[in-house]
């Protein structure tokens, strides 16, 4: 590691733990007598592309302790897709700041930027070293086995679809339905996480659907009946990238983002609930809800597990470690060891994989009618999330007084 300043930069959609792995990074550049000085790009790499960088070594031990426990993206995020006409600029700040180490927190297109802005620099004769550090909550990140932020994220989920699911059962005579759209783009590991505190058959949900799988309408119709028939409401979870055999996004959605990906949610000016609702709503008349969260679980550090916060620091410890031996264009990973008892150690991926890569869940996670997790997702999940308490239930003794 040559003797220079280290930058660090966040990217993308924030998570509960993403300043735990930041704090990771400056708590062990401290030990590293080549790093001078630990920098942040205020806004990503838009932000440093314009000289935005702030000095974290001056921040105090006492901030930089609080980062652990403090959610979003302290530094501020951008999701600025980097054009080959920006790597003069970027190397020119490289050169002007005396950037030696890159770290960049984020998602598959963050991997792409510190992988590109690597090979650029090594390719114009700029030695440096350049890691990245993983995180979404979407946990479809290639080399992996799952990425700090998905399980506060999962968590969070569980926990909505519980509180809501039971509000509707106990609605019922009222409301017949309600639905929980989750987000994640191209994979269901969230979605299928709302299924992670359920006790019962009765208990919510009852029945969830992923991207993986395409969305058939009269499947769902007779899936939602037979559920209704037999517990006398539904709780319903949808991916908010569901769509049809014809490749049709369910949520109706024609807006692209500046990488290309349909935007769902609000920027998508309609959503997979609101459709799935109008669905029922038509076929059988009933009164529902439906809830869309979008950014609450990415920053939910109130339900997120410790065992997430003290990943993500040791991530960014990691990252600094490699740096330090001279490791570049790799990505930290987190190799699961065992399920029971949980562990889990650091590796690394090679930064050209998973940036061009994706992870969605395997087949197999799902049941047979693709309308619900299978037992090898909650052996993945529930050793990441721990255990949801269960909810008290009445017998309802009938008064023979």
């Amino acid at each position: 590691m040559i003797k220079g300043n280290v930058l660090i930069g966040q990217s993308g959609g924030p998570t509960s733990v993403i300043n735990s792995s930041l704090a990771g990074v400056i708590d062990a550049a401290n030990h590293f007598e080549n790093a001078d000085a630990v920098l942040g790009m205020r806004w990503g790499i838009e932000g440093f592309m314009q000289g935005n960088v702030v000095n974290l070594s001056a921040e105090s031990q006492s901030t930089i302790d609080k980062l652990r426990k403090t959610p979003s993206s302290i530094l501020g995020s951008s999701r600025h897709k980097v054009q080959d006409s920006d790597f003069p600029l970027i190397l020119e700040n490289l050169k002007k700041f005396n950037i030696r180490v890159m770290f960049m927190i984020g998602g598959n297109d963050t991997m792409d930027t510190i992988h590109r802005v690597t090979e650029y620099a090594a390719a114009q004769g700029y030695e440096m070293c350049g890691v990245g550090i993983p995180k979404t909550v979407d946990n479809d990140l290639f080399g992996t086995d799952h990425t700090p932020g998905y399980a506060g994220a999962a968590r969070f989920t569980a926990l909505s679809v519980q509180q809501t699911g039971r509000l509707s059962r106990d609605m019922q005579k009222v409301d017949q339905f309600v639905i929980y759209q989750s987000i994640g783009r191209d994979a269901g590991w969230l979605a299928c996480s709302a299924a992670l505190g359920k006790k019962t058959e009765q208990d919510p949900p009852h029945l969830i659907y992923t991207p993986e799988r395409d969305f058939d309408k009269a499947k769902f119709i007779a899936d939602v009946k037979a559920c209704y028939d037999k517990l006398g409401f539904v709780s319903i979870v949808c991916g908010e990238g569901l769509k049809y055999a014809d490749g049709t996004p369910v949520s109706a959605t024609e807006t692209k983002d500046k990488f290309g990906n349909e935007e769902f949610g609000a920027m998508g000016g309609s959503s997979v609930a609101m459709n799935l609702h109008k669905i029922i709503s038509d076929e059988f008349g009933w009164r529902g809800e439906f809830q869309i969260t979008e950014s609450m679980p990415m920053c939910a550090i109130d339900r997120t597990p410790q065992q997430d916060l003290d990943e993500a620091y040791k991530a960014g410890q990691t990252a600094m470690e490699l740096a330090a031996e001279g490791t570049s264009g790799v990505m930290v990973s987190l190799v699961r060891e065992s399920n029971d008892p949980y562990t889990c150690v650091m590796g690394t991926a090679p930064l050209e994989d998973v940036a061009v890569r994706a992870k969605p869940m395997p087949d197999d996670f799902l049941n047979e009618a693709g309308n619900f997790p299978s037992q090898k997702f909650f052996d993945y999940a529930l050793p990441l999330v721990g255990d949801i308490e269960a909810y008290a239930e009445l017998e309802y003794y009938p008064y023979e007084g």
